[in-house]
């Protein structure tokens, strides 16, 4: 027996040393060292992630989500020409799908700089929603979503403001236009990504939209 214990010391010295060389988990818990990690590797917004962590985590706490896998950032402080639309998928606190999100028409071209709760603005709005079912509407398979902040995007619903695929979203736009095509406010991703994205997010899951626009910081009570 003490042979058999003896033999078992060699591996179990390795296993341990291998331990110590794995990098441990971020903790989903510390938006801070959670948002660094995320900025660095995926090229999101360093601001973006800790305030879409925070308002996620409130959100969280409010029992207003269902969906609590998945928080989605639209950072809309990068140009429309890159892959500025994350998934992060919070149980593995990983990146699971960046690709590209087109802003409203009214709200710039390369940068959405402008942005509305107004019907027929055309502009997008900043802040935090939550993700409805899933629909076919005049753009196919589109997703309804809920503006939970007041003045700043609750009225997404009456402004028919969803996600939804949209030809205008790809690199092909991309390289006749310098930018992607705009949409009437909503937040439209490629037409082939949609229904994996719907898939992922529906059902009360957190998306948010950011921009450093400072009456939206200073505005918010999710942010502030």
């Amino acid at each position: 027996m003490l042979k058999k214990k003896l033999s078992l010391l060699p591996v179990t010295l390795l296993f341990f040393s291998l331990q110590s060389f794995r990098t441990p988990p971020v903790p989903v818990n510390s938006p801070e060292t959670h948002a660094s990690y995320l900025a660095v590797k995926f090229g999101i917004d360093n601001k973006a992630i800790q305030l879409a962590l925070s308002g996620y985590e409130k959100l969280k706490q409010w029992g207003l989500l269902h969906n609590l896998r998945y928080l989605t950032i639209a950072d809309f402080s990068k140009p429309s020409n890159t892959k500025r639309l994350s998934i992060i998928d919070m149980e593995q606190q990983q990146v699971v799908l960046q690709t590209y999100v087109a802003h409203g028409r009214n709200s710039g071209t390369l940068f959405a700089k402008h942005f509305s709760n107004k019907n027929a603005s055309y502009e997008s709005s900043l802040g935090f929603y939550i993700t409805g079912s899933p629909y076919f509407g005049k753009h196919g398979k589109s997703l309804e979503l809920k503006g939970i902040e007041p003045g700043i995007n609750d009225h997404a619903k009456q402004r028919a403001i969803v996600l939804h695929g949209a030809e205008y979203v790809s690199p092909h736009a991309i390289a006749q236009l310098g930018f992607l095509g705009r949409s009437q406010g909503c937040p439209a991703v490629p037409q082939d990504e949609v229904e994996d994205i719907i898939a992922t997010i529906q059902d009360a899951s957190c998306l948010f939209i950011y921009a450093p626009d400072q009456h939206y910081l200073q505005s918010s009570r999710l942010v502030n």
